[in-house]
């Protein structure tokens, strides 16, 4: 018997459509391949997963987002580097030699050589300041004839310097101002500071340290070593005398930091002198040894309330004396050379500033030391600038030697070279 056909009903056809199609959205849910139109049940979720993958728009995705980021980045502000960040990428770039010869402030004659006094540098100044590529140049009455002079001169010796040059001068006002004093330079004569300090009007202290250093920068210097700190309380002292304050520890400190805020405010860098105090000695350091015969508390009473005051007042660099305290160092080394007194002027009065010593030429050193072991000790101690080595060359030799044998480290000199060039940046010299 003929088998019947077999007739398909309606109701399956539509069941192996639908089948046939959940099979096709699961191919499509599995291959992320799913469009929006197909099914509008599909989640935020899943439609962002989905659309995210590399199959859907991998070429789209690889340009917009590097597009993004360049755009970012070139909208961005410039990173302005701070003034430590700028001194260490300098000190990154200095030498061994270069940074030890950034220690020193000399007179423009050690650059060259010379026996006499210069008034203009050429090129063997250029030549010199290539050997001796020293911080700063100190220069005095026998270097300055005139305004005209003297601007060419200094910006002739700054045209040489890679790293600018520390430019300075003692104008004190009184007897001690290789500027004032002569009437060639057109700039204001002050009479001593004792005068000043006796009108008790801190007023004129300002003026004083506001005139001299607006008068001096108008010529190209950057450094005063001025204004001085000590307390005149010796009537017997040789050195200080009326080039102090006052007798009066309070008043001269009130007059120091009043010069320091204007020195401040002219622009010119400025230095208080002679750390721990000059005034109560019986001998001047420049003729040979000198000693304050007294106790730290004793100093706390009286020397170092002026320093105290103008560190306050923001002085830039502190002098120190070759002054020895054996009361409070218990030895004779000079202040100078002292790490314990270095130290004092650090962490007890705060200093964070420059610290130079008094010059090296002075028989209080030279008597006792030679220019490399000064140096060493100077630079053991703590100080940052040396001024005026009797031998520059081989005080520098001496540091450079020191450090290669291992007496001083290398990240000690990278301290106050930093420091130095921090100071050169926020100045404008460098």
């Amino acid at each position: 018997m003929a088998k019947r056909k077999r007739k398909i009903k309606p109701t399956n056809i539509a069941a192996l459509v639908l089948t046939f199609a959940a099979v096709l959205l699961l191919v499509y849910f599995a291959r992320g391949l799913v469009p929006a139109e197909i099914d509008d049940t599909v989640s935020t979720e899943t439609t962002t997963a989905t659309t995210t993958t590399p199959t859907t728009a991998p070429a789209t995705e690889a340009t917009t987002i590097p597009t993004e980021a360049t755009t970012e980045a070139t909208t961005e502000e410039p990173h302005e580097l701070t003034t430590e960040e700028q001194a260490l990428e300098i000190l990154s770039g200095m030498s061994l030699r270069e940074q030890v010869y950034q220690l020193f402030i000399v007179r423009p004659e050690q650059i060259t050589g010379s026996s006499e006094k210069i008034t203009e540098t050429g090129s063997d100044f250029e030549e010199g300041l290539e050997t001796y590529p020293v911080g700063g140049i100190a220069m005095f009455a026998e270097n300055i004839i005139d305004r005209e002079q003297t601007v060419e001169m200094i910006s002739d010796m700054q045209s040489y310097s890679s790293l600018g040059l520390f430019i300075t001068v003692d104008e004190e006002g009184g007897t001690v101002a290789r500027i004032g004093n002569n009437s060639e330079m057109g700039t204001t004569k002050f009479p001593s500071m004792k005068t000043i300090g006796n009108t008790s009007d801190t007023d004129e202290a300002y003026n004083v340290g506001y005139t001299i250093g607006t008068e001096i920068m108008e010529l190209g210097f950057n450094l005063d070593f001025a204004p001085v700190a000590d307390v005149d309380s010796n009537p017997g002292n040789t050195v200080i005398g009326n080039r102090a304050f006052s007798t009066d520890a309070d008043i001269a400190a009130e007059m120091v930091a009043a010069a320091v805020e204007g020195f401040n405010d002219s622009g010119i860098l400025c230095t208080l002198k002679h750390f721990p105090g000059h005034g109560d000695t019986g001998t001047d350091s420049h003729l040979g040894y000198t000693e304050l015969d007294k106790s730290l508390d004793e100093l706390w009473e009286t020397e170092f309330i002026p320093f105290s005051s103008g560190i306050e007042a923001g002085a830039d660099l502190v002098m120190v004396g070759h002054i020895s305290v054996p009361q409070v160092t218990g030895d004779d080394t000079p202040a100078s050379l002292s790490a314990t007194m270095i130290n004092i002027l650090r962490n007890d009065l705060g200093f964070s500033g420059l610290i130079i010593t008094d010059s090296m030429q002075m028989e209080a050193i030279t008597d006792r030391y030679t220019s490399a072991e000064a140096a060493v000790m100077a630079i053991e101690a703590g100080v940052d600038i040396i001024l005026m080595p009797e031998n520059l060359e081989e005080a520098a030799n001496g540091i450079i030697e020191a450090v290669e044998n291992g007496e001083i480290s290398e990240e000690r000199i990278a301290e106050s070279v930093l420091r130095i060039l921090e100071v050169k940046i926020e100045a404008g010299i460098l």
